[in-house]
């Protein structure tokens, strides 16, 4: 049966040993940030200089400056990914009609385009004719007037390669600055190269259309349960439409958790800190050949999400071993059941088509948890742990417990984990006798084990 037994508190040198290494690592992957927002920076510059040349020659895509919610995460994520940038449109998106596409309209590209829709113009003359066109709605049944993406993108391009031209020939741009190299004619995306000092970023624009909603209400919870209050209805009061195929637009969440995050960093404790933590671990040890595999910082910034949610008391967060534990519990379960819900549309499962690679991804961070002094170390220019893992299989029987009733994605569940990791110090009463009802509940379930 797992061991929910509190372990005997280790001597204070021990501690302060343990304490001194994980603060180290840490103030590693700090010391590099500051670098990376002047290479970012710089690169947001050009990238402005570009959009503001696109908007003098088409009024309808817009310059949002304030890029904020864009530097704060790629500040804090270890590896080279691309930067999603927004492109508003001047759109009243409160005048489109939500309808929903055809489903053979939609290639099976990303897990979100489940939900994907068209949006309908509802009337002429609103200087939207050369971005819309008929396309088959359900509702419908036939024809009906619609932004298309397809169009939007293809006017976008022309208009970005337009204003790299123009904007070196006024010497705004300098050789080598930009590179449109990887723009490509069916993608969803408009994929810029831009360098930022001696390092070159990647953007990926994205034009987008904002709607007023009402502010996503999810019946699992009482309302923002550890977070601040009003953050989820801040951060849920506009929809945004991305493209998701030539055709049809997707509601994206990727501004929406992004002010998540935000306000998480308003919270007392070393959250974003154990995110930092966590994310230099996945490109350096976990992500195989040059940090690249299935398991992505997007994932990580879902879990620290759901550890916010299920851990709310600041007892949790009071040490940065402790709180990277919050996310390691979350992390290993639904990496040994291949099912990481997205926090806000809870349905979707983020590890859904992901690759082959999640149960060695699983093995490495199992191993992590059970023994990190192995891993809080850098190896400056070789990727990749190349100890061996010993799997413990008490731990994986208790993560794969099957969730039918929930009581395996709650508190008093990731802190029986916690325990199992020897790392839960939490003198809750109510909370201990969760844990200790949940496990007889298990024994009670799995006699076999016990």
């Amino acid at each position: 049966c797992p061991r929910p037994a509190l372990p005997a508190p280790p001597s204070r040198a021990a501690m302060e040993a343990n304490t001194s290494l994980w603060h180290s690592y840490l103030a590693v992957i700090l010391s590099r940030e500051r670098q990376r927002m002047e290479h970012f920076q710089r690169a947001e510059d050009i990238l402005l200089t570009l959009l503001e040349s696109v908007h003098a020659r088409e009024p309808r895509f817009l310059v949002d400056y304030a890029r904020n919610l864009e530097a704060f995460e790629f500040a804090l994520c270890a590896s080279e990914d691309a930067v999603t940038l927004e492109i508003p449109l001047r759109i009243d998106g409160d005048a489109l009609r939500v309808l929903a596409c055809q489903s053979r309209d939609t290639p099976g590209r990303h897990p979100s385009e489940l939900n994907t829709c068209c949006l309908g113009v509802s009337s002429p003359g609103t200087d939207l004719e050369d971005w819309t066109g008929a396309v088959d709605v359900m509702e419908h049944g036939g024809g009906a007037g619609c932004l298309l993406p397809g169009k939007i993108l293809q006017h976008l391009k022309e208009f970005l390669v337009s204003a790299i031209v123009h904007c070196q020939r006024l010497f705004l741009l300098q050789p080598g600055d930009i590179s449109a190299e990887n723009l490509r004619e069916d993608a969803m995306e408009l994929s810029l190269l831009i360098r930022g000092s001696w390092k070159t970023i990647r953007f990926d624009i994205v034009p987008v259309v904002r709607r007023q909603q009402k502010p996503l209400q999810l019946q699992r919870r009482r309302s923002d349960r550890g977070f601040p209050e009003g953050s989820l209805r801040k951060a849920t009061e506009e929809a945004h439409f991305v493209p998701a195929s030539p055709h049809c637009w997707r509601s994206s969440t990727h501004l929406p958790i992004l002010k998540l995050l935000r306000g998480v960093d308003t919270l007392r404790g070393p959250r974003l800190d154990s995110l930092r933590l966590l994310d230099q671990l996945r490109d350096q040890d976990w992500g195989g050949q040059a940090g690249k595999g299935s398991l992505t910082f997007n994932h990580l910034k879902m879990v620290l999400l759901w550890s916010t949610e299920l851990f709310p008391s600041p007892e949790d967060w009071q040490d940065l071993e402790g709180s990277v534990y919050r996310l390691l519990v979350i992390l290993l379960r639904c990496l040994a059941t291949q099912h990481l819900p997205h926090f806000l549309n809870p349905e979707e499962n983020l590890f859904q088509g992901a690759g082959p690679d999640l149960a060695t991804i699983y093995q490495r961070v199992e191993s992590f948890a059970w023994d990190p002094q192995r891993f809080l170390r850098f190896h400056f220019g070789l990727h990749g742990f190349s100890g061996s893992w010993q799997a413990d299989p008490e731990t994986r029987a208790l993560l794969q417990l099957p969730n039918k009733d929930g009581s395996y994605w709650d508190t008093a569940y990731f802190d029986l984990l916690l325990s199992q990791f020897q790392v839960y110090r939490i003198q809750d009463s109510t909370r201990r006798s969760a844990v200790s009802q949940l496990l007889s509940k298990i024994r009670q379930e799995i006699p076999q084990q016990s």
